[in-house]
């Protein structure tokens, strides 16, 4: 039987930061990864030369973990704007984070997005998250965002026709469930950044983790059955090691380590080739249906925002809620975006579809934004079950189970 120090059960983010730390404190790491790739739901596939990240994902270089852990320059970021286009049957309307784009501004005054008075209430409400320490915002009594937003004086147009259904993309719910503590949370990172995307992708995040790790720790196609703090069981064999770490998806992590699995938020995203941006201006930002046209909760141009994406025409990803297998779908999505763009969509590929089951785990109030990552006997878990349903999230739990393990064995 194959011994070392530490055997860590998957490749995602969470298992890759918890990888680094042990690899890092010198304690000798193997990662088993049951796919084909690093990366978890974190991946980018490759279609007639365009880019697909595997569900609409964004990265927002203002989290912390990840500025501490990543080389933010080699991932030659692609930003979008700050802000976010409301379209509506009374047409197109741009609301902007005035702090940093001018261009535009004059349009948040427009009432179709809400009227000056909830606007100001909620950047109190915004300003207080982006200003407050987090450890203030954790302490906060929680209850769901849709009630902190009603308290805080936020429940008319703004909220109903551009917070929630951009939220809904974000958080995978539109019942206004979530906790407020994750959403101030998010408010506070969405002020800090710019959310962008990687030259070559999503993947190329975990894959400068991977490519951090000594040479060989990490085995693809390496399926886990089986787990204890000291053994870990595959369908080649047995590993033997001092500490072991469960980073895989969170309901794989519950059935392996024993723990109660958690409700699971599903996302559909389609995406499509056209011809031509259906943006006249080509200016990269989300859009959102102000009224609810149809299943889409937010969309883009991918291509408008990153080039690299797609070097042949424009490509387009909408967003949908849960993951099912509507035969009627693609057709619905359609004809929503062609309201939304103002533009024919007839003539559009569809280039894939991506139901993403498990896309992240629900942040249900009372939250506890750090749950425990060490079990006992040498098992641990990481994910982002375990902290905040985001990239952040994921690096942070990835990083504190790695830092258990060093603390049990002992760095060289």
């Amino acid at each position: 039987m194959p011994s070392t120090d530490v055997v860590v059960v998957g490749a995602g983010m969470a298992g890759l930061a918890a990888a680094d730390l042990v690899a890092g404190a010198g304690l000798d790491v193997v990662v088993l990864e049951a796919t084909d790739a690093v990366g978890g739901r974190v991946r980018t596939d490759e279609v007639d030369g365009i880019l697909l990240d595997r569900g609409f994902q964004l990265f927002n270089p203002a989290y912390p973990a990840a500025r501490r852990l990543l080389d933010l320059p080699a991932l030659r970021l692609q930003r979008f704007d700050a802000g976010v286009v409301v379209a509506g049957r009374s047409g197109s309307h741009v609301l902007v984070d005035p702090r940093r784009l001018r261009r535009g501004l004059l349009d948040n005054l427009s009432r179709a997005t809400g009227s000056l008075m909830e606007k100001a209430a909620f950047a109190r409400y915004g300003l207080g998250a982006a200003l407050e320490p987090v450890s203030r915002l954790r302490e906060r009594p929680d209850v769901s965002y849709g009630a902190a937003l009603a308290a805080a004086g936020v429940d008319g147009d703004l909220r109903r026709r551009v917070l929630e259904p951009f939220l809904a993309g974000v958080l995978g719910e539109d019942g206004q469930q979530t906790s407020r503590r994750f959403v101030d949370l998010l408010l506070r990172s969405f002020t800090r950044g710019t959310p962008a995307l990687p030259a070559g992708g999503m993947r190329a995040l975990p894959e400068q983790l991977a490519g951090r790790l000594p040479t060989g720790c990490v085995r693809l196609g390496a399926p886990v059955r089986s787990v204890t703090g000291q053994r870990v069981a595959t369908d080649e064999g047995a590993w033997r090691a001092g500490a072991v770490v469960v980073a895989t998806d969170p309901t794989t992590a519950a059935a392996l380590c024993g723990l109660r699995a958690p409700v699971m938020r599903a996302l559909t995203t389609v995406y499509f080739r056209a011809e031509h941006s259906p943006v006249r201006d080509r200016r990269p930002m989300l859009h959102v249906d102000g009224d609810r046209r149809g299943p889409v909760v937010n969309t883009a141009v991918v291509s408008d925002a990153a080039p690299t994406y797609c070097l042949d025409g424009s490509l387009v990803a909408a967003t949908v809620l849960g993951a099912g297998a509507d035969p009627d779908l693609e057709r619905q999505v359609r004809a929503q975006l062609a309201l939304v763009y103002a533009s024919p969509t007839a003539a559009w590929d569809r280039v894939a579809t991506y139901a993403v089951r498990e896309a992240l785990p629900a942040m249900l109030p009372p939250l506890e934004l750090r749950q425990r990552v060490a079990l006992g006997g040498g098992l641990h878990v990481a994910g982002e079950h375990r902290d905040t349903a985001s990239l952040q999230g994921a690096v942070v739990s990835g990083r504190r189970a790695g830092a258990a393990v060093v603390r049990q064995l002992g760095g060289r």
